[in-house]
């Protein structure tokens, strides 16, 4: 299609109406200029743009956590020892127990296992540490094995009216994992003085651990068990000399019905020194 025009006549308005649709209908959608265009180069940023403007925005940084406070300082033996030994009754060395601090294993615990039994009783037990029941009530030897020693004292005329219970360390440790070294060491001044204040005739070791602990015994449970041992105690007048019997843990008879047999006769030799004296 041609545009029919003199040099010096302008074109009509119909004429240019009809070259603009003809343009349109051959494709032509953009006007020539006297400049070349990379349209591809055009088309490209026009994309780029567009992603740019589609970006999720970047994470704000995140405020620099503070540094982790760090945990309190375990106590040594020579502490525990100093705040023990300051306590003058029973009710006195629970609240120190109860205040103190220095044992990891009180901030994984529920509570504090003290005691249970009658107080001033001439039979102390101790056992190693308490459980998962004795961690809920607060008394020692509750659980399975508990029913078992009450079935044991029952057996030689004796029940928790009787006797008096605690354990070497008085804190559950998490999962019933045996107390470590430290914590044993940390806590026995604890026992020493609550046995001191307890003031029994016989004391009566229930397991490996207190047996070791408590007595010094190098070897195991099954050798010891059975035999009568000294354990000595600074009492309220001096040093005092206690009969101490080393048996069986309920727990390990439990998992060893066998060797109940034996623990028996830990339990007559029991009943004997107890009408004995």
């Amino acid at each position: 299609m041609s545009l029919d025009t003199d040099a010096d006549t302008e074109p009509d308005a119909a004429k240019l109406a009809s070259l603009l649709r003809w343009y349109a209908e051959m494709g032509v959608d953009c006007a020539v200029s006297e400049e070349p265009h990379d349209r591809f180069a055009e088309s490209a940023a026009a994309v780029k743009t567009v992603a740019v403007k589609q970006a999720p925005p970047e994470p704000a940084a995140m405020p620099a956590s503070a540094p982790r406070a760090a945990p309190p300082r375990q106590a040594t033996p020579m502490e525990s020892a100093a705040l023990a030994a300051g306590a003058r009754t029973l009710d006195e060395l629970r609240a120190a127990l109860e205040g103190f601090e220095g044992c990891s294993l009180k901030r994984t615990a529920s509570r504090l296992v003290f005691e249970d039994g009658a107080r001033g009783a001439r039979i102390m037990l101790v056992g190693e540490a308490p459980g998962g029941d004795e961690d809920k009530q607060g008394k020692p030897f509750v659980g399975r094995a508990g029913q078992l020693l009450d079935r044991m004292l029952a057996a030689i005329g004796l029940d928790r009216q009787h006797v008096y219970i605690a354990n070497v360390v008085p804190w559950r440790p998490p999962g019933n994992r045996a107390p470590t070294l430290q914590e044993t060491a940390i806590c026995l001044p604890f026992i020493h003085r609550q046995i001191a204040l307890s003031n029994p005739d016989i004391l009566v070791c229930l397991g490996a651990s207190a047996t070791q602990t408590l007595l010094g015994v190098k070897e195991g449970i099954t050798r010891a068990r059975g035999r009568w041992y000294d354990f000595s105690v600074e009492g309220e007048n001096g040093p005092k000399t206690i009969r101490a019997l080393a048996t069986l843990h309920p727990a390990y008879l439990l998992r060893t019905p066998i060797a109940k047999r034996n623990a028996w006769a830990d339990m007559r030799a029991l009943k004997k020194a107890v009408e004995g004296t």
